[in-house]
C-alpha cells in the first residue's frame, strides 16, 4: 500500500485512479460514526473507492465476482462503478455479497458544495430541456386531453 502525502492510506490499484480524478484531497472526508447525530459523516459517496464480493453463483468464471473501482452512482437496483480495468460495470444490489469502502474522495454529500452546485444547475437543465419540449409539441400543452 502506498502513503500519500495527506496521511490517507490508498491500495496500489487505486493510486492511478486517484490521479485520474485530479488527486483530490483525502484527509478530512473520512467517516464519522459517532458522537452528535448531525455531526456524523457514514455511508457511500459518489467517486468512493471501493471493493465488491459478489455471488460467485451469479458467475461462471469465480474470479469475475470480484470488482475494485471507482463508485460512479448508486441506484434503487444498482450500482455503476468505474473499475480499475477501465469499464464501467453495472451491478445488480442482488448478488453483492459484501461491499469495502476503501477510501472517500468528496465530502459527505450534505458537505459537498461542489456536488450541490452541480445537482442545482442539473435540475435547471432538465427544466429547461422539459419545457423546451412542451413547446415543441404539437397542441401545445393539450397532449394530456383525451379524444
Amino acid at each position: 500500500m502506498a502513503k500519500k502525502k495527506q496521511g490517507v492510506k490508498l491500495p496500489t490499484w487505486a493510486e492511478p485512479m486517484w490521479k485520474e480524478m485530479g488527486s483530490p484531497e483525502l484527509e478530512g472526508i473520512d467517516s464519522v460514526y459517532n458522537g452528535d447525530l448531525l455531526e456524523r459523516r457514514q455511508g457511500l459517496r459518489r467517486d468512493d473507492f471501493i471493493e465488491i464480493h459478489m455471488n460467485v453463483q451469479a458467475f461462471s468464471n469465480s474470479e469475475d465476482a470480484f470488482l475494485r473501482g471507482r463508485l460512479l452512482s448508486s441506484g434503487k437496483s444498482s450500482l455503476e462503478i468505474l473499475g480499475e480495468d477501465g469499464k464501467c460495470h453495472f451491478i445488480a444490489r442482488e448478488v453483492i455479497v459484501r461491499m469495502v469502502l476503501v477510501a472517500h474522495t468528496r465530502p459527505a454529500y450534505i458537505d459537498d458544495k461542489e456536488l450541490l452546485a452541480f445537482e442545482r444547475e442539473d435540475m435547471k437543465r432538465r427544466s429547461k430541456l422539459h419545457e423546451k419540449v412542451e413547446k415543441e409539441t404539437t397542441g401545445n400543452d393539450d397532449s394530456h386531453l383525451w379524444g
